[in-house]
């Protein structure tokens, strides 16, 4: 029998000790990967957020509001002179962690001095050019750079086909998650048929001799569903 006066005896969350409440960096990584965010866009917005904390004195983001976030752009424009799209990603950055994360919808950003926009003309390569270049490139960079000018896909997108995204019998090309996270389909230029027909076979004969891969729903595929079309051949798929 104990007395009153007895210490009450330990929880058993204070046994086992409170479970550490996520860093707040952690939280924005998270919730941008559960919004199936790029991992370039991932890093570069935890990257922001630490940016932003550190600037402050390590001030917590949710101590602060609007006028430290005019600060911070600011002081990106006027004493790092970054770019107008730097500072723009930078701003992006912060208004996803404080809605998105913290909840708290932050006021206009009337003060920010703007970053200026450089005015700089495009390097267009004349048609000549273009096909000079085309003409010195061999092998598989060779193939993919035929099929960026041929079709107006971005590397990434080029890199990150598969054999199932090549439709020969329609001449078509399906581009899957691109810009805005969206499939699109793009025409098969003619003069690659037989190009990527060849390098269609030259990846499905790696696949037999790899270990096999995964498809989205986690069964085992076959090379026609699954198979890199040229990343393997650039040691490229590990970072796609």
């Amino acid at each position: 029998m104990t007395s009153s006066s007895d210490p009450a005896p330990p929880t058993l969350s204070a046994v086992r000790g409170a479970a550490p409440a996520p860093k707040l960096l952690d939280r924005l990584h998270d919730h941008l990967r559960t919004r199936h965010y790029s991992i370039r866009t991932e890093a570069a917005y935890v990257d922001w957020a630490r940016r932003f904390i550190l600037f402050h004195g390590k001030r917590l983001p949710q101590e602060m509001g609007g006028v430290e976030v005019e600060a911070f752009l600011t002081h990106l424009a006027v004493d790092r002179q970054v770019s107008a799209s730097t500072q723009n990603q930078a701003k992006a950055a912060l208004l996803y962690l404080y809605k998105q994360v913290l909840g708290i919808d932050l006021p206009w950003l009337d003060e920010v001095v703007q970053a200026k926009t450089p005015k700089r003309l495009p390097v267009v390569l004349t048609p000549g050019e273009v096909r000079a270049l085309l003409l010195h490139m061999q092998g598989t960079t060779g193939l993919i750079a035929q099929l960026l000018n041929g079709t107006g896909m971005r590397l990434l997108e080029a890199l990150r086909l598969r054999v199932k995204d090549v439709e020969f019998a329609r001449r078509e090309i399906v581009i899957r998650e691109g810009r805005g996270n969206k499939d699109r389909v793009t025409v098969l230029p003619e003069n690659l048929l037989l190009p990527l027909q060849a390098q269609l076979h030259k990846a499905r004969a790696l696949h037999f001799q790899l270990a096999g891969c995964l498809v989205s729903s986690g069964k085992s595929g076959s090379a026609g569903d699954c198979m890199w079309l040229f990343a393997l051949f650039l040691g490229a798929s590990s970072a796609l």
